[in-house]
């Protein structure tokens, strides 16, 4: 069955990075786009960044120049490197492949 497992979340300064992680199993990874999405506190649902199984990429305009996607096919991963991040950025963030979704792992940026 289809697994996806984030890691990398935290606490961070405003201006600050951090990388997160999306172990996937149970299908294909190559072959599939898969990306993240968000849940800030009290709002539903915002998508952030896709990777297509080409290498191609997509950026919700509130992540553009800040964010960048990618993957690793032969480990089976996939990364968001989040770079000068404000308050705004904080959320769950899931990796989501289709209508899986994994279990999310917390971003919380505060001074």
């Amino acid at each position: 069955q289809v697994q996806l497992v984030e890691s990398g979340g935290g606490l961070v300064q405003p201006g600050g990075s951090l990388r997160l992680s999306c172990a996937a199993s149970g299908f294909t990874f190559s072959g599939f786009s898969i990306g993240w999405v968000r849940q800030a506190p009290g709002k539903g649902l915002e998508w952030v960044s896709d990777i297509q199984s080409t290498g191609s990429t997509y950026y919700a305009d509130s992540v553009k120049g800040r964010f960048t996607i990618s993957r690793d096919n032969a480990k089976n991963t996939l990364y968001l490197q989040m770079n000068n991040l404000t308050s705004d950025d904080t959320a769950i963030y899931y990796c989501n492949r289709n209508v899986f979704y994994g279990q999310g792992t917390q971003v919380t940026v505060t001074s």
